[in-house]
């Protein structure tokens, strides 16, 4: 009985995975000669700053327009930024951050507001755009009816936290969210996108309040595209892994931190979290335990397949695919120390700062 459940609930992610990497595509070439502003915040990014930039100068394609906030860094970000000498690059001074924001989401809004053109890229300093990246995303806006646009750039993952834990974002997205529907329903649950990437049209993030509308919230790439379904704005995803690259953290305590800071706006409440507990450990841990039977193989089947197949598709780590129930149980507990410490009223930090997680 409990193999049975075992085997329904992982063949069951598998089967929308395969319709999901159907619809997800890389988006064609825009016609014409679009033009994009490029917004990084940029806080203590003395080690990628240079690099971002530097691909983004090199896009093609594209009228550019690219504009860089140095947060408030102590580092040499704001060296490094002085000794590029391009026309196109502007660097904006950020101030106090005012009560009630989130940095990010402070420097995104004054970003926004110092953007020239109505296609509006934000990407965050550790991605590096690919040169025909900010062309290919404008012809994502130019035929779909979207207000905001999203993908997830390949995640490079050297450590073995990274290895374990960052190719599950794929999992959770293609296993669990299904594309056909949110294509086609404004439902805000359904929104759901990529902060290290996202295209927004300008009147549209004017409509649907900016990242004003999230100000507190340290995870945009869900928040941001909920608040556009709120304001009747419809949202959509593209494949970005040929198109941008990111090493979105570089230490186990770096993925910690980061993920843990995420988890209460993501599946960490207290309803949602027993029920993804449920459909992950059922699905992608509990099969492992109960070997031989047949319908726990047929579950520890359909996991590592679902698992091979994303790993071919966009460009993961094999080993990720090997540990992929212990990758599963790992971020469960990170969850459930996330939801934790928000009960506990412990504070989140991110960039030297501190804020209250959301929930």
């Amino acid at each position: 009985m409990i193999a049975g459940i075992c085997a329904v609930l992982a063949a069951s992610p598998l089967a929308l995975a395969l319709d999901n990497m159907r619809r997800l595509r890389t988006p064609a070439p825009a016609d014409g000669v679009p033009a994009v502003s490029v917004l990084i915040p940029a806080r203590n990014e003395a080690a990628n700053i240079g690099a971002a930039v530097h691909a983004v100068l090199a896009s093609r394609g594209v009228d550019l327009d690219l504009v860089v906030l140095d947060d408030g860094s102590t580092d040499d970000t704001a060296d490094i930024l002085a000794g590029i000498a391009d026309p196109r690059l502007r660097v904006l001074l950020g101030g106090a951050l005012p009560a009630g924001w989130s940095g990010k989401q402070h420097a995104c809004a004054r970003l926004a507001d110092a953007a020239r053109h109505d296609l509006m890229l934000f990407v965050d300093a550790d991605v590096r755009l690919a040169p025909d990246a900010a062309r290919r995303i404008a012809g994502f806006m130019q035929r779909n009816d979207v207000g905001l646009a999203s993908g997830f750039p390949r995640q490079m993952t050297i450590g073995w936290a990274e290895i374990l834990l960052l190719p599950l974002i794929h999992f959770l997205l293609l296993g669990y969210l299904p594309i056909a529907r949110m294509q086609h329903n404004l439902s805000p649950g359904l929104g759901a996108g990529c902060g290290q990437l996202m295209m927004v049209r300008k009147d549209a993030y004017g409509r649907a309040g900016g990242h004003s509308a999230i100000r507190a919230s340290l995870h945009d790439g869900i928040m941001l595209p909920r608040a556009f379904r709120r304001a009747g704005i419809m949202t959509g995803l593209f494949d970005a892994t040929a198109l941008a690259s990111c090493r979105m953290y570089d230490s186990s305590a770096g993925v910690w931190e980061g993920l843990t800071k995420n988890a209460t706006e993501g599946m960490a409440k207290p309803i949602a979290l027993p029920i993804w507990t449920f459909l992950l450990a059922g699905g992608h841990v509990v099969p492992f335990f109960l070997l031989p039977a047949w319908p726990a193989i047929i579950a520890c089947a359909c996991a590592y397949l679902l698992r091979a197949l994303l790993a071919w598709r966009f460009g993961q780590s094999w080993r990720s695919v090997v540990l992929h129930p212990a990758g599963v149980a790992v971020l469960l507990m990170l969850q459930w120390a996330a939801l934790l410490r928000a009960a506990f009223g412990v504070r989140a930090t991110w960039r030297g700062r501190a804020y209250t997680v959301q929930g």
